[in-house]
């Protein structure tokens, strides 16, 4: 198997073009006809099957590796993989299954595709506000024509980057994606990878930015045919919550590693995304001494992100803040962010009181830990979580500077894995709400909306997937042991399609008078943070944070930079808090408004104020 190194970045066909070269799977010959490549160590013979029930003999090659070139295949030919005269199996790394992961795979040009916008090189990382989309729900189509057409908004709204949830291949017809067992191929559900290419190229003409999540620590449970001839794929001393760990550190592993080392920079060559957002790393196990993490980054760094603003976003529960570091100059060396649970959690408890699950770890002192995220990043660091079974969470993070944090007040884990999938209006009083939707929208964090949030959306994203029955009774008895009876009962069907149509978003409600108002609310806070916050953000420094509490509740926060100052008053509960003092500078916003003149305030009930001196 050939090496990952520079000659496998894209190739620009005619300058309009792009392509990215893999050691696996189908590609195109120059001269015509199609290269074949598949990794089968358990397989003693494999076939290319065609259509028409043509089958052809691979030739076996050294560790595992089959290979075949014929003139009988070439552009949308379908095909399939024989293993030992018996299993038809797809490609895994098939660009296309137009009949969903069990079907047929389809040879895909990618120099078909005409690039609009080849020169675009994405947003910096200081000019991130994400909108986080599931393609299947954001809208009636539930595919990718139908995001496209939907743009306009995001772009008028404020948003510089689309964050979509997994659009790999997954089984059945609908399923939030993390469910993935072919992870070149875009779902045949959303559309084509033309339609997938129309959709990013679009993007960019409204200069907006399109981040991948992507899943590489489980294949899903169904669909997934690599334990039939490639079981070494899997690690047998590893297991994560889903299943069985992929295999980074045992024997072959660094088959799999260029494997989805590949797929990393397929996406972002091949389809021009511009970031990706890597799920659950902390249940990527690899005792590797250069861990499959570092490697991936390194690889896209010398990559794509030499001349490309590429965005690498964490999901780690472990917050492990030495992902983040940055270089004497400010800059990544490996991600960029990571998604702050700490953030949402803590902000969570003090919105509604809740306490169940995580939330424990936070019940104590809430606005303790709100403080500490403010200016230090993670509210966990090296201490012991009694939710984790007193287990160490976290590693230092205050000289890490408020860009390596992304922040949210609703994701989809944060509202599907509840037992009835409901959002924040449903939870907390609208007074609350506004206060934390000013606060995570002018705050020097890249933040992050959830589908629908801009317009106080109050519609369920519950969990939902589609599976074979038996597999479906099985989710079904697992969602109702993650809760307490009483909750239980009210999951609705994870497998029913009801269950799946509940999530789609409204359209309609932007235009309702309670939706404007919060969409007005949206736009206004985001076109202060483009004037005002936006330009102080590059030069906010680690460390330069100063912080002083207030009564029970109020938090005065000061970040301060080679370009000015930002400081918020905040008072994030339900009784009036004294005692603070007037910031220097412009007041950007005060929700409700405050007295002029005095140097100390105080805030009523759920409040905040900006302010910004330069």
């Amino acid at each position: 198997m050939e090496p990952v190194n520079e000659s496998n970045w894209a190739e620009p066909g005619h300058g309009m073009q792009f392509r990215h070269d893999m050691p696996f799977g189908a590609r195109l010959l120059d001269g015509g006809g199609t290269d074949f490549r598949l990794w089968a160590p358990a397989a003693e013979r494999v076939e290319l099957e065609l259509e028409g029930n043509l089958l052809l003999p691979m030739e076996a090659r050294t560790d595992g590796w089959f290979t075949l070139q014929c003139t009988q295949a070439g552009r949308a030919s379908r095909y399939r993989f024989r293993i030992d005269g018996t299993h038809g199996v797809p490609d895994p790394a098939s660009r296309y299954q137009p009949d969903g992961p069990n079907g047929p795979s389809e040879v895909i040009d990618p120099l078909a595709w005409q690039w609009r916008t080849p020169h675009w090189n994405g947003r910096p990382e200081h000019e991130l506000v994400i909108s986080e989309v599931h393609v299947g729900t954001l809208c009636p189509e539930g595919d990718f024509d139908g995001l496209r057409r939907r743009l306009d908004h995001f772009a008028a709204l404020g948003i510089t980057a689309i964050e979509l949830m997994p659009v790999a291949e997954t089984p059945g017809k609908w399923n939030w994606g993390y469910d993935m067992v072919l992870p070149f191929a875009p779902s045949s559900r959303y559309g084509s990878p033309a339609a997938l290419k129309q959709l990013v190229d679009e993007a960019h003409e409204r200069e907006l930015s399109v981040i991948l999540d992507v899943v590489y620590n489980h294949f899903g449970p169904e669909g997934n045919h690599l334990p039939r001839y490639a079981p070494r794929f899997f690690s047998t001393r590893h297991h994560t919550p889903w299943g069985a760990a992929i295999n980074f550190d045992g024997p072959d592993s660094e088959t799999i590693r260029s494997f989805f080392i590949h797929n990393a920079l397929y996406w972002l060559q091949e389809y021009r995304i511009d970031g990706l957002r890597l799920d659950a790393v902390h249940t990527i196990m690899d005792d590797s001494r250069r861990d499959i993490l570092t490697e991936l980054a390194e690889r896209i760094r010398r990559g794509p992100g030499r001349e490309r603003h590429i965005q690498l976003v964490l999901e780690n529960d472990a917050n492990e803040a030495r992902y983040l570091r940055r270089n004497p100059t400010g800059k990544a060396t490996l991600y960029n962010a990571q998604w702050n649970d700490d953030f949402h959690h803590c902000l969570h408890v003090l919105l509604t009181g809740e306490s169940h699950g995580y939330y424990g770890d936070y019940v104590d002192h809430p606005t303790d830990h709100l403080a500490r995220t403010l200016t230090e990043g993670f509210a966990w660091q090296g201490e012991p979580s009694a939710f984790r079974g007193a287990r160490i969470r976290g590693e230092p993070s205050a000289d890490l500077p408020p860009l390596a944090f992304v922040a949210f007040l609703q994701n989809h884990d944060q509202t599907g894995n509840r037992a009835a999938g409901e959002r924040i209006t449903a939870l907390a009083p609208a007074r609350a709400v506004r206060m934390a939707t000013a606060l995570l929208l002018l705050a020097p964090f890249p933040p992050l909306l959830f589908m629908g949030q801009e317009w106080g959306c109050e519609q369920p994203f519950p969990f939902f997937c589609d599976f074979r029955p038996e597999l479906a009774d099985a989710v079904r008895e697992g969602r109702r042991e993650e809760f307490p009876d009483h909750e239980a009962s009210r999951i609705p069907d994870p497998c029913a399609g009801s269950t799946f149509r509940s999530a789609v978003l409204d359209w309609s409600a932007p235009d309702t008078p309670a939706g404007n108002r919060w969409l007005t609310f949206h736009r206004r806070l985001l076109a202060l943070r483009r004037l005002h916050v936006l330009p102080l953000l590059p030069g906010l420094k680690a460390d330069a944070a100063s912080m002083y509490r207030r009564g029970r509740t109020g938090i005065a926060t000061t970040w301060r930079g080679e370009r000015g100052q930002l400081s918020l008053l905040l008072n994030a509960g339900s009784e009036s808090t004294s005692g603070f003092m007037r910031p220097p500078g412009q007041c950007l916003m005060a929700l409700p408004l405050l007295p002029e003149g005095d140097e100390s305030l105080t805030l009523p009930p759920w409040s905040i104020a900006w302010y910004k001196d330069s």
